[in-house]
């Protein structure tokens, strides 16, 4: 048994998202050296019977169907938030506000007046050492956070175009069910916030700037979907019941970056043939630096100031013992997946905790995203004209 101190965790949601998260925790402290032995103390969902079998099934202790009882654990020093986004804000400020660390899944929350309230109850608890850190994993892929790297380094020189696209299919069929993502009331915008907020946050992280400003237009294909039957847990079909669809399928919007650079974005879930491809170029004065989740231990380097008779886009597999977390892993060359990113979001939580320090990115981080995303919103309201991003 371990000698470290633990720190007990406890889970809000259990599916997707939940279980992602939970594998996170399994696995941090048996490959990396934490200075907190993660403990996974309590597992909350609203049926009493799914959610044990879900706890017995990811490795929870106990479980709980009222998020406040989780809250009051005294085994619980952490509460890992991953439900929709209509219940973050309420979950989080009670929270933090009973003393409890935060990490809370992206996008922050579905307002702007809910993450600005958030972030302001993060930093109220920040002053009192309790931390917290919105969850935007593809940071923690070993190959894009290189990437940060060799940007941090000058090796691109000064920014001047980001492309980021982020492209999936699983609602193209217009049967698919009118599950809660595809309602803004619980899941605040469509594709723009689930996967658009990935995209903008990973082109901000690789930067290091910020968005000013930002124009563009959404769109929603299928206006209609089956309701599902609760009973069955199967869509309606036929002449049954159909509800409207209240968020966008597809967003497209440029952005104007803090030190001139711009920027192209594309987040859709009608994207045919694509399951999850998330992909993001960084143009320089120097060179040029390109990823693609479909190849996720990979990145493209140009370096511009090569001799053009053998200048060209390299491949570097980013499995080195050398490159961002990959030395707790395997030998180089033996792949990365998706999973990974989790667990390397862990490590670092855990770590900025024992260490007393604010994690990144910060529920301030998260507003910023959720501002960002607003502008989109109010452009594609509008004329699309261009939007200033609230500071």
């Amino acid at each position: 048994m371990s000698s470290k101190p633990t720190l007990g965790v406890g889970m809000v949601g259990y599916a997707f998202m939940g279980a992602a998260h939970s594998q996170a925790w399994r696995s941090a402290a048996r490959f990396f050296d934490l200075p907190l032995t993660p403990h996974m103390a309590v597992l909350c969902g609203r049926q009493a019977d799914a959610a044990a079998a879900a706890a017995e099934r990811m490795g929870w202790a106990a479980t709980e169907t009222d998020w406040t009882a989780l809250i009051a654990h005294d085994d619980v020093q952490l509460v890992d938030i991953c439900t929709p986004g209509d219940s973050h804000a309420e979950i989080a400020i009670a929270a933090l506000r009973a003393g409890k660390h935060v990490l809370c899944e992206k996008p922050l929350a579905n307002t702007v007046a809910e993450a600005e309230a958030m972030a302001q109850a993060a930093a109220e608890a920040s002053s009192q050492g309790v931390r917290s850190m919105v969850a935007f994993n593809y940071r923690r892929v070993p190959a894009l956070a290189l990437a940060r790297r060799l940007i941090e380094q000058g090796r691109l020189g000064e920014i001047r175009h980001v492309r980021a696209v982020y492209l999936q299919d699983w609602i193209v069929d217009p049967e698919f069910p009118l599950v809660w993502r595809l309602q803004r009331d619980k899941a605040g915008s469509g594709a723009l916030g689930d996967i658009g907020a990935h995209i903008v946050d990973l082109a901000q992280y690789l930067v290091g700037e910020r968005l000013r400003s930002v124009a563009g237009f959404t769109e929603t294909f299928i206006k209609e979907r089956p309701v599902p039957d609760a009973s069955s847990g199967l869509s309606a079909t036929g002449g049954a019941a159909r509800g409207e669809v209240t968020v966008d399928d597809a967003a497209l919007f440029h952005g104007r970056f803090s030190g001139g650079a711009i920027a192209a974005f594309e987040a859709t879930r009608f994207a045919t043939g694509r399951k999850n491809a998330m992909r993001i170029e960084l143009n320089g004065s120097r060179g040029s630096l390109a990823f693609d989740f479909e190849s996720m231990n990979e990145l493209s380097f140009y370096d511009g100031t090569e001799d053009a008779d053998t200048a060209g886009f390299r491949r570097i597999l980013a499995t080195e013992p050398s490159h961002p977390y990959v030395s707790a892993w395997w030998p180089p060359g033996h792949l990365l997946g998706y999973e990974h990113s989790f667990t390397h979001e862990v490590v670092d939580l855990v770590t900025d905790i024992a260490a007393g320090r604010d994690p990144v990115p910060s529920f301030a981080d998260g507003l910023q995203v959720q501002q960002v995303l607003a502008a989109v919103e109010r452009s594609a309201a509008g004329d699309g004209s261009w939007q200033e991003i609230s500071s």
